[in-house]
């Protein structure tokens, strides 16, 4: 008889140095990250179902479709209900599905997955995921290709929970490179009105804002490099009381970052995920900042996480 399998399946671990990651078969999920032994993103057993969706990658959109309906060249979809609660489609079609081993070298590892065409989504794509630790920390890199024959829109976004070391996160400063966010309804979470400017507390995430007493399931948007920035990169932080931490850098297409504090995550309480994305909420049906490929193109971007 063989060994049972954990429930996020095989486990690709990656090392460069000190530093440390954990992969996982079912859903490409960042499972760990650590450099020295110090912790820069939340982690879970193997065999645990990832909390709070830690570490899902968010393909082919991230965040909630209204209802899982949306339109392609006019032609009704109907996705599944994968948050029946508020009667919504959310984060894609790949969190719980098997990925494809392509490459395991001792600092890097690719696997693969096919969204094939489905119910709601008549458009089959590849998309990949390569994590690589370096000198700089972890880079993570989504590749998706259209293998359909006709254009299809689509988005990526990824739902890591960075953490700053040992640090209590309510103890922590949030730092944004955003400048607007997205009004929703409490209910659904689902945009009520168009993107606005950051006002009140809001404008203090521009600088950087402790935790405590923070309680956020929120889309930002306007992220964006600063001028001077010679990697042009998008640069989120979080760090605690003596400025250590964590930065998390994406490329100029991910232009929203999703931030949502979880209360209950096992074994911490208190974590936060900040999650890039490269289009808003309910964004098959806006719109707004969604991606195209056309049949036999190839879309690609990074993101990562390196330690302060």
């Amino acid at each position: 008889m063989n060994d049972p399998v954990p429930a996020t399946g095989r486990q690709f671990e990656i090392a460069h140095g000190a530093a440390r990651a954990v992969v996982t078969e079912v859903g490409a999920a960042l499972r760990a990250f650590e450099v020295g032994g110090v912790p820069y993103s939340e982690t879970y057993g193997p065999d645990e179902q990832p909390p709070s969706a830690a570490g899902a990658v968010l393909v082919p959109w991230p965040n909630r479709v209204a209802d899982g309906h949306w339109t392609l060249d006019g032609e009704p979809q109907q996705l599944a209900l994968s948050e029946p609660a508020r009667h919504n489609a959310i984060h894609g079609l790949l969190r719980h599905a098997p990925w494809r081993l392509v490459e395991h070298a001792e600092s890097t590892v690719v696997l693969h997955a096919m969204v094939v065409s489905q119910p709601g989504w008549p458009v089959p794509l590849l998309t990949s995921i390569g994590y690589t630790l370096d000198d700089d920390g972890l880079t993570v890199t989504h590749t998706v290709e259209n293998l359909g024959a006709r254009a299809t829109p689509f988005g990526v976004g990824v739902h890591p929970y960075p953490r700053a070391g040992h640090a209590e996160t309510d103890d922590c400063v949030l730092r944004l490179a955003a400048s607007s966010v997205l009004p929703v309804d409490p209910e659904r979470l689902l945009p009520t009105r168009p993107p606005r400017a950051l006002q009140g507390d809001e404008i203090e995430f521009r600088t950087g804002r402790r935790l405590a007493g923070v309680l956020l399931d929120t889309a930002f948007g306007g992220a964006a490099p600063a001028p001077d920035d010679p990697r042009e990169r998008i640069r989120h932080t979080l760090t605690d009381p003596t400025g250590h931490g964590v930065e998390l850098w994406a490329d100029p297409v991910f232009k929203w970052v999703q931030v949502y504090t979880a209360d209950d995550f096992p074994g911490r309480g208190r974590a936060v995920a900040i999650e890039p994305m490269t289009c808003p909420p309910a964004a098959l049906n806006s719109g707004e900042d969604l991606l195209v490929l056309q049949p036999g193109e190839t879309w690609i971007a990074s993101w990562g996480l390196r330690p302060l």
